[in-house]
């Protein structure tokens, strides 16, 4: 990526997934059901980003739904994980950061004018 390029919200989303992948598996370690349905959630942002870079008007608003919908429920995964003390706040912070910033850019996305 050029210096003077904005990173993409899929850009961002595939820089942060080896970073969840990581607490994926730490998470598995204790709860297999959790462990996959982030990973599933995570999968689904990068891959509905993508899709809907490759469709026009309604289809690409339902997949950049399906896509904030993901991020909403990767972010809560990572909360439950915290909650349950699979992994500590500090090790999710940055990656809610990352999706914090996917989640403004994807919602910036459906409401332009």
């Amino acid at each position: 990526m050029r210096k003077t390029q904005k990173a993409s919200s899929l850009d961002i989303t595939l820089k942060t997934l080896p970073a969840v992948g990581q607490l994926i598996d730490r998470i598995a370690r204790r709860d297999r059901n959790l462990a996959d349905q982030l990973r599933r959630a995570a999968t689904s942002i990068a891959l509905n980003l993508a899709e809907a870079d490759g469709n026009r008007a309604g289809h690409r608003r339902n997949r950049l739904h399906t896509a904030l919908g993901s991020l909403h429920e990767t972010r809560a995964a990572l909360k439950v994980a915290v909650a349950f003390g699979y992994v500590t706040t500090q090790a999710v912070d940055d990656i809610d950061s990352h999706l914090d910033r996917v989640t403004a850019m994807t919602f910036c996305r459906l409401h332009r004018r």
